[in-house]
């Protein structure tokens, strides 16, 4: 069967009746992490929501005051995810978030008008799409696609939308000989029913189960953002439509300002200034890095020329790298002195070495990665690596402070 959603993908509520009501789970990212959360898989009568299929994702909106978290579809069936249960036979209403839904049906037939007129220009068939949350992806079966082509397809397909062409849904039955005349890259094995196809009027005849608009005006504008390398000798065309497009200017003419009044130049300025810049600052860090091996340098021979200097040496310092502190290590010399350096946050994340006599070494090595939260490893009498935290570093200096006292 036809849901309600694909026969009137402009519907945003809808009454109905629940068929079906029974205790489920799904997947869902919380906070970064994939967690199973329990709920309830509802069936109803006929629906407004479309389930997830065709390369589109689900809809969301409400079952009455209950939050939809998913759809999906099961052969002829879509069931809805939700945290409350409904009662079998209740009339319900339903709304559908429609901006999510109008993005989804811009993004959706977008995608049918770019695969058709990229097949007819350049005979580039789409062999895979995927509509993602800020973009999406046409996966074209050519290895690559010249500036020019994708400036001219650009061009055709908005000629397209200018030119107001009708899109229509018709829906056919599975032993219907039209069928055979129609692209498809195949049918779900589970597929049941009529078969809906997409016709944008002129362009385009697709099998397809998504919203769709039923004007080409309605997508106002593609935009091409340009080509990535895909899988297997093909390449991933990235594109916007609609709405995503003006948010796209509107946050690209925000970032333009903000450089303008960073950079203190206009916008054809910008990437000269940056490269600029960013030459500078190479320059001040190779100097940098300079002036902390000097540093470096001072530093151990002020250690050494100290008559009370003892067999520890320990420093923290919020600048340096793994070479500061080995050229530490190695001015001082750790046969008979342990030197114990760390570079960072002085409560946060940073590197650290241990250096001395490789037995101290290999016993107290680990004990250190334990208190500060780190990783690393060691051999011939040293022990390095990053740790997550420099809280403890006080804690650190004391026990290797008191190792030394017992081995004299």
């Amino acid at each position: 069967m036809a849901f309600q959603c694909q026969r009137d993908c402009y519907m945003q509520e809808f009454v109905t009746s629940v068929v079906a009501c029974s205790p489920g789970e799904m997947k869902q990212e919380i906070n970064g992490k994939k967690e199973t959360v329990k709920g309830f898989n509802v069936k109803l009568q006929d629906t407004i929501l479309f389930p997830e299929g065709g390369g589109q994702p689900d809809d969301h909106g409400l079952i009455g005051d209950v939050p939809v978290l998913r759809v999906t579809r099961q052969g002829a069936e879509a069931v809805h995810f939700v945290s409350s249960a409904l009662e079998v036979g209740q009339e319900v209403q339903l709304k559908v978030d429609w901006e999510r839904r109008f993005d989804h049906m811009q993004q959706h037939s977008g995608q049918h008008l770019i695969t058709a007129i990229a097949e007819s220009m350049f005979g580039y068939k789409t062999t895979s799409w995927e509509l993602g949350r800020q973009r999406s992806t046409i996966e074209l079966d050519t290895p690559s696609m010249k500036p020019a082509q994708m400036e001219a397809l650009e061009v055709a397909v908005n000629e397209k939308i200018r030119a107001h062409v009708p899109v229509a849904v018709q829906v056919l039955s599975l032993d219907d000989p039209a069928l055979e005349q129609v692209r498809s890259r195949g049918l779900p094995d589970d597929a049941a029913g009529p078969i809906r196809i997409i016709d944008i009027e002129g362009v385009d005849v697709n099998m397809c189960c998504g919203t769709h608009v039923s004007n080409l005006s309605h997508l106002q504008v593609i935009k091409l953002l340009g080509t990535e390398k895909g899988k297997k000798n093909k390449t991933n065309l990235l594109f916007l439509v609609g709405n995503r497009v003006l948010k796209y200017a509107e946050k690209s003419y925000s970032t333009e300002r903000s450089l303008v009044s960073l950079l203190k130049t206009g916008p054809d300025y910008h990437v000269d200034t940056v490269d600029k810049i960013q030459k500078t600052v190479k320059g001040l860090q190779k100097s940098n890095l300079g002036l902390l091996r000097d540093v470096a340098v001072l530093i151990a021979q002020n250690f050494k020329s100290n008559p009370e200097r003892g067999n520890f040496f320990t420093l923290h310092k919020k600048e340096g790298d793994n070479e500061f502190m080995s050229i530490i290590a190695n001015e001082i010399g750790t046969e008979e002195t342990l030197v114990f350096l760390t570079v960072g946050e002085e409560k946060g994340p940073g590197l650290f070495l241990l250096a001395g006599p490789s037995g101290k070494v290999s016993e107290l090595g680990p004990r250190v990665l334990e208190m500060l939260q780190g990783k690393g490893a060691g051999k011939n009498g040293r022990f390095q690596g990053k740790v997550n935290s420099m809280a403890r570093r006080g804690e650190v200096e004391t026990l290797i402070q008191e190792h030394c006292k017992n081995e004299q």
